[in-house]
């Protein structure tokens, strides 16, 4: 606890199943004791507290100033566990609470050291990039480039960033292996030292393109071509994974492209605040400031928040699975793009929608994305959808109603929804009918969930479900669909709300038990970007 930040507290005297047992150690011996055995580095606050007419000890852990050892190893929290960490990793996650920034220090290394590969690389960024700002940079001599980057100091030394990125390391920064299907012989690796990142860089996205086929969408979409895991996504989780990583550590990012699948895993966790709930939305953060701002200055990444969003936003453009972001143990951030099939008749339908620029809005895509997986929609769904407030999430949708697809509306209330309770919105049967065209022209069996998924996903979200509400969900008449709540009660996850079951306002409880919420929380259309499922 105390070389977790903000430290923690641990209660003497309470079992693991919560029974109040009460504690007889002396609370100064117990303080000295630990004072002990951590070779005097920790000092603890120990109070004794009566709970239940119980004596209980509170151990109040300070956030240690130097990493606290127990037999030779340094451990902290992450979530319910323990986890060994070395030293250099708690030290930067120390520099991070203090808003220290590393790559913005100065080193040792001259700037004259910048290797000429990595300047021509720089150049051949911002010449790509199409900005003609970036051009007239590109044209600049060494060091002025150096200098108008940021990336050297008045005393003609590069910084941290700049090493980092003009000259490299010993270590390689980027390991990049190439499978064609999951278990095969790796048919290109990129894991040299030796070499500055912009180099690495530059050839790992090379391979990545080599190995990323183009596909040639239908005569008249203005998409184009589009490539099997979108270029722009697969760069910025790349990037991602170099700009936010912990650069204390030795180990390289690795680059995992594994048939259709590319996965990033960077060293260290997630960083001031940002974690799998609230990725796309939470404003910018970076451990390497400096290193992140000279990425963007470059061109290698279109703006300094190295956008998260934009890997979302291009991933569902083409009908794939948001990306997979999670924290995971050691700690390092993972980042899986799945590319597995692009969905033609989803993109001609985007293409439709007026105004515009709904199609390329995040939140509208999550939203549709949602519907088309679920069937229904409600603020209390889509904010944590979309990871934005419900207030937001009820704007955002409001935004999405305005939508058209020729001259129908997009979405649809539903009816039969209760009064007093939040409206629920549904796809336009006009503008489902839209996608289901696009389906046939090509052949595309899309596998829309059933009337008693949806009523499942309904019932157990809103904890209730009429024919009615059911009929409207799946545009049928509402006499139609008893059969698929009364097979629901059958299976024990509803009963009736009288025993007459018939009459105006009759209606099916969802039951709440252990299976229940299993399937709730198993369902995929609920989980957010960034989610583990």
């Amino acid at each position: 606890m105390a070389n977790t930040p903000g430290g923690g507290a641990l209660i003497v005297g309470v079992a693991a199943d919560g029974t109040v047992v009460g504690a007889e150690t002396d609370h100064e011996w117990l303080r000295h004791r630990i004072y002990e055995l951590t070779d005097g580095r920790l000092t603890v606050d120990v109070t004794e507290v009566e709970v239940k007419d119980t004596r209980l000890l509170v151990v109040i852990a300070p956030t240690a100033v130097e990493p606290i050892r127990w037999k030779g190893k340094i451990h902290w929290r992450v979530g319910d566990k323990c986890v060994e960490v070395d030293a250099s990793t708690w030290h930067a996650k120390r520099m991070s609470r203090l808003n220290y920034d590393w790559s913005a220090e100065e080193s040792t290394v001259p700037s004259a050291e910048a290797r000429p590969g990595a300047l021509a690389v720089a150049r051949d960024f911002l010449v790509s990039s199409g900005d003609p700002a970036a051009a007239d940079l590109s044209s600049a001599p060494d060091q002025q480039l150096l200098r108008r980057l940021n990336a050297v100091t008045g005393q003609g030394l590069l910084t941290n960033a700049g090493v980092i990125a003009f000259v490299g390391r010993r270590e390689p920064a980027l390991d990049l292996i190439r499978r064609d299907y999951a278990g095969g012989d790796s048919t290109a690796r990129v894991r040299r030292s030796g070499r500055s990142l912009l180099e690495e860089l530059a050839e790992v996205f090379t391979t990545i393109d080599a190995h990323n086929p183009v596909r040639h969408l239908q005569s008249g979409l203005t998409i184009g071509q589009v490539r099997t895991i979108p270029r722009l996504a697969a760069r910025e989780a790349v990037v991602n994974g170099v700009a936010h990583r912990e650069w204390g550590i030795s180990d390289p990012t690795v680059i995992e492209h594994v048939g259709r699948t590319l996965r990033v895993t960077s060293p260290g966790g997630f960083f001031g605040g940002v974690n799998e709930r609230n990725i796309i939305t939470h404003p910018s953060q970076s451990r390497n400031r400096a290193l992140t701002q000279l990425l963007a200055d470059l061109k290698v990444a279109e703006r300094e928040g190295i956008g998260v969003d934009r890997m979302v936003r291009e991933m569902i453009r083409l009908g794939h699975r948001p990306p997979d972001i999670r924290e995971i143990t050691g700690p390092f951030v993972r980042v899986s793009l799945d590319g597995e099939a692009i969905d033609e008749p989803w993109v001609t339908w985007l293409n439709r929608l007026e105004p515009r620029e709904m199609s390329q809005d995040i939140n509208s895509l999550l939203i549709l994305h949602r519907l088309v997986n679920a069937g229904w929609v409600d603020v209390t769904r889509a904010a944590p959808l979309i990871q934005l407030t419900v207030e937001e999430a009820r704007g955002a949708i409001a935004a999405l109603s305005r939508a058209r697809i020729g001259t129908s509306p997009v979405l649809a209330l539903l009816a039969g929804v209760p009064e007093g309770t939040e409206h629920v919105w549904r796809l336009h049967p006009d503008a489902l009918a839209v996608l289901q065209a696009a389906d046939s022209a090509v052949g595309n069996m899309r596998q829309f969930p059933s009337r008693a998924e949806i009523a499942r996903d309904y019932a157990a979200a809103r904890g209730r479900i009429s024919t009615t509400e059911l009929g409207a969900l799946v545009n049928a008449s509402a006499t139609n669909v008893g059969a698929t709540l009364k097979a629901l009660e059958m299976d024990g996850v509803l009963e009736p709300s009288s025993s007459a079951r018939r009459g105006r306002g009759f209606f099916y409880r969802w039951i709440p038990d252990r299976e229940g919420k299993e399937r709730r929380s198993s369902d995929p259309a609920e989980a957010p970007p960034g989610s583990a499922r």
